[in-house]
């Protein structure tokens, strides 16, 4: 790990991090590079997803989150580009990314401070020109039934598809959805199934389906996240059903849940001080 050049932060003293990486409404002129973790960091030099592109919009303008880093960009236009090629899909709607600088957002994720992560709706882009208003005002659609233990209606081999190409790029780490759509993938996919290892059953994910890179080249302070079991995951996605629908008795040993701390700028790695000054 790069050590980083001690900076006076005096002047964030008593901050939450979230408070100063959300006001920042734009990316720092540095290098991209990612420090720290998923849930604990920042990124340097990140671009902007366009608002709207030939086979993509991007959604909630308003919160200021379709920044990442280049990579994730480019991986979010060439999937838009995959989807288009689906029945009733002209592209992808896209939710949240990153703030500008990443680091804690300023409401929601625990993650996405690093720019390497971008939700993708399950609603069908089928309208490529919606208004900056319409896209602060339509809502997504749910894609599954029985508290995520089955996939409803909604879902669409469309969906399997899109998910799959995600997952087989390179570039991808792992993908969140809700239990059922993976069941549902494991047992219609007849090909390849390599690919279905990197699709994380987890709760909710099923308005959107959470894509994360893995960290990129050039970024020796970017901590990774372990490997996922070898194999395809289904059995574990079985079990995260069979949970849902036959719910096993509470722990009474179990600890207390913790309180969700709340992250200072001291809480980050120490190169994020310099992403959040500079210009």
């Amino acid at each position: 790990m790069i050590k980083a050049p001690k900076i006076d932060t005096s002047q964030y003293d008593g901050k939450l991090a979230k408070q100063l990486f959300g006001a920042k409404s734009f990316a720092s002129r540095q290098k991209p590079a990612v420090h720290g973790g998923y849930a604990r960091g920042c990124y340097a030099g990140g671009v902007q997803l366009p608002e709207t592109g030939p086979t993509w919009q991007a959604m909630r303008l308003s919160r200021n989150r379709n920044w990442a880093l280049p990579i994730t960009v480019d991986f979010v236009k060439d999937l838009s580009r995959k989807a288009a090629q689906q029945p009733g899909w002209n592209g992808i709607y896209v939710g949240d990314m990153s703030q500008p600088r990443g680091g804690p957002m300023l409401t929601g994720h625990r993650s996405h401070q690093t720019g390497l992560d971008a939700d993708i709706w399950m609603l069908p882009a089928n309208d490529l020109t919606l208004s900056r208003e319409a896209r602060e005002n339509i809502s997504s659609i749910s894609t599954r039934r029985s508290s995520g233990a089955y996939t409803n209606s909604n879902w669409t081999r469309a969906h399997h598809e899109i998910l799959k190409a995600a997952a087989q790029d390179k570039r991808v780490e792992r993908i969140f959805v809700f239990p059922g759509a993976k069941v549902a993938m494991c047992n219609s996919e007849t090909g390849d199934r390599a690919w279905l290892n990197k699709i994380r059953p987890w709760w909710g994910h099923h308005y959107h389906f959470h894509v994360r890179l893995a960290c990129p080249k050039g970024s020796p302070n970017c901590t990774p996240q372990n490997k996922p079991p070898k194999g395809d995951g289904c059995a574990d996605a079985q079990t995260w059903v069979n949970n849902i629908l036959n719910p096993p008795p509470p722990d009474p040993n179990a600890p207390a849940p913790k309180p969700r701390r709340e992250l200072m700028l001291a809480n980050l790695p120490s190169q994020c001080a310099a992403v959040l000054t500079s210009p």
